[in-house]
């Protein structure tokens, strides 16, 4: 299973935790989010995606973001529509040829209606479903995960929302559950910081090794 360090924010502490050779490394552009980033992103191992997080954003304000850091991914924690997305792979597609992912974050709480993913199942890489919070991400607290046992899709899903060093044994279950075949990756964020945006490299280091 692949892991997403997200909320990135200060130079030094991406160059530290981009050591542990995390899969993906998520940066916000979102100015409401305390993790907001506003810099530059330094040079990275091309074994680690980068994945740029927006919320309600315009497909130009996205598109330039791409270019700008040069992203591998978009991940949309908003009220993105279908029609959106479709014009914004379009747009994303004229960027580079080669395919700039997009993620897709719907928000859960007790029970999810699984439904509201048809429209989406052509338009996007891969789900993200995160806990339904006051702020879209980093709310620092899990949702139900056996709420999975609906998931009707064959799509790979990224499993965020308040995973930190204390649920290893939870994860270790859910790894040999049903609900977790099509989990692709583990997507962690607040559990880990020192504060927002500045993450606790050895607290990672051991949940990685124990992972």
């Amino acid at each position: 299973m692949k892991l997403k360090i997200c909320g990135m924010k200060y130079k030094d502490n991406i160059l530290d935790v981009a050591q542990l050779q995390p899969d993906f490394m998520g940066f916000i552009f979102y100015e409401k989010s305390s993790r907001f980033f506003d810099g530059e992103i330094p040079d990275l191992p091309k074994s680690i995606k980068k994945v740029g997080v927006f919320v309600d954003a315009s497909d130009h304000f996205i598109t330039e973001t791409v270019l700008k850091h040069e992203l591998q991914a978009v991940q949309l924690h908003g009220k993105e529509s279908p029609e959106f997305i479709k014009s914004l792979r379009r747009k994303l597609s004229a960027i580079d040829k080669s395919t700039i992912e997009i993620i897709k974050v719907f928000s859960i709480r007790d029970h999810f209606d699984f439904s509201k993913l048809e429209v989406f199942e052509s338009l996007c890489d891969y789900y993200l479903f995160d806990t339904k919070g006051e702020l879209p991400g980093g709310n620092g607290y899990r949702f139900d995960w056996s709420v999975l046992k609906s998931y009707p899709s064959n799509k790979p899903y990224f499993l965020s929302g308040g995973i930190g060093w204390g649920d290893l044994d939870r994860l270790s279950v859910f790894q040999k559950s049903s609900e977790s075949e099509h989990c692709y990756a583990i997507d962690v964020n607040s559990k880990f910081e020192i504060e927002a945006g500045l993450k606790n490299k050895n607290r990672l280091k051991t949940f990685i090794d124990d992972l």
